[in-house]
């Protein structure tokens, strides 16, 4: 199948926050911005609560820190709820995308009359009035690029995407000194979920030039560092490159969005308890291989950025692309996560009607196509 002749005449709309700081120590310079705001509203995790000291907040503080790893909407309530009854004029989100993702929502509606279900869908918020900052603490979901937050839905345990210009970050902090205590299996999950951004986006039908740029450097970057960082989670440089791997993946999301890799990875993220990273990093190789014949020369550009290209020519691009994962020391076989047999078929059909990522895939993915996959991703590890 030839690939398709991308035009730039193409419209796209590309937004990325006003401000962005990347380094390390690169925490330090939103203390000043910080210092602007009387009532600040963190969304944090247990494990990076305790990086709100090093931000140096002058002024009168809440911070939230019960927050489940997959968001449902009963949770979002909660924490809005809190923020309600605080009245923040900052909201910053400090951690992974959940947390992030729950910070957007947080600016947008804490004084709001809608409730979340109101405004699932593109362009249904109508303005912020607080300001908002992204802090990640882990390099995979670039959710501080976006203006998407995703949220469970407990009823259907379907995801609900909420997307809004109002929901772009004010100041991005890009600091790898804060994910130096991220443990050696959650930063290989969360490296290949940025490149499972950039991949699905680079193979995506509404891949664009300019966007491909983002996705070329976001795969470089996660061939040349993630296995150092999994290797030694204090190498600065490693953890600094997988930083801007997941930024540059999160910039992918905006015009161009994920595909049936994300599709496939939700089911087992609902169903299972699987962490996304973990998830999408399960699934990531048996995609990769069901798109090549679609995209032959992108998926030969994909191999060669992260060093594969030799694999794929003596073992095939899922064995090379498995080896890569489990090289990172990841668990991919779903039996081992608690997936049986009889499972598989609900879940395919569960991914099937994802189709806001689904109709992106560059190759037409059945029900039975889905459920292949996950038979072969059952025990193989």
């Amino acid at each position: 199948m030839a690939e398709p002749v991308l035009s730039l005449s193409r419209q796209i709309t590309l937004r990325q926050p006003e401000q962005i700081e990347v380094g390390a120590g690169a925490l330090a310079r939103l203390t000043p911005f910080a210092a602007r705001f009387n009532r600040v509203f963190v969304i944090a995790m247990a494990p990076t609560a305790g990086f709100v000291e090093r931000i140096g907040i002058k002024g009168e503080v809440e911070v939230f820190i019960d927050l489940p790893p997959e968001p449902d909407l009963p949770a979002v309530e909660k924490v809005l709820e809190r923020a309600r009854a605080f009245r923040p004029d900052l909201v910053i989100g400090l951690g992974g995308g959940s947390a992030m993702d729950v910070a957007k929502l947080v600016a947008v509606l804490w004084d709001a009359t809608v409730s979340i279900p109101d405004v699932v869908g593109v362009g249904k918020i109508k303005g912020r009035r607080t300001a908002l900052v992204q802090v990640p603490t882990t390099s995979g979901t670039g959710s501080e690029a976006g203006t998407r937050a995703l949220v469970t839905d407990p009823a259907t345990l379907a995801k609900l995407a909420v997307e809004s210009d109002h929901m772009l970050a004010d100041i991005a902090i890009l600091d790898p000194e804060l994910t130096y205590s991220v443990p050696a299996a959650v930063t290989a999950a969360t490296g290949v979920d940025a490149l499972a951004h950039c991949v699905e986006a680079f193979t995506n039908i509404r891949a664009h030039p300019m966007i491909d740029g983002y996705a070329r450097l976001g795969i470089e970057l996660v061939g040349r560092y993630l296995a150092r960082a999994v290797a030694d989670g204090s190498d600065t440089e490693a953890r600094a490159g997988m930083m801007l791997a997941s930024y540059y993946g999160g910039i992918c999301l905006g015009p161009v969005n994920t595909a049936a890799g994300h599709a496939l990875a939700y089911p087992l993220g609902t169903n299972l308890g699987l962490p996304h990273g973990l998830a999408n990093a399960i699934i990531f190789p048996h995609v990769l291989a069901f798109n090549a014949p679609a995209r032959p020369d992108k998926t030969r550009e994909i191999l060669s950025l992260l060093g594969l290209s030799s694999d794929a020519e003596s073992k095939g691009i899922p064995e090379a692309a498995f080896g890569y994962c489990r090289s990172l020391g990841l668990s991919m076989a779903l039996a081992a996560h608690g997936a049986q047999e009889d499972n598989l078929l609900e879940w395919a059909q569960e991914a099937h009607a994802i189709r806001r990522l689904m109709d992106n895939n560059p190759k037409p993915m059945s029900v039975e196509d889905i459920h292949t996959i996950y038979r072969n991703a059952l025990t193989l590890s």
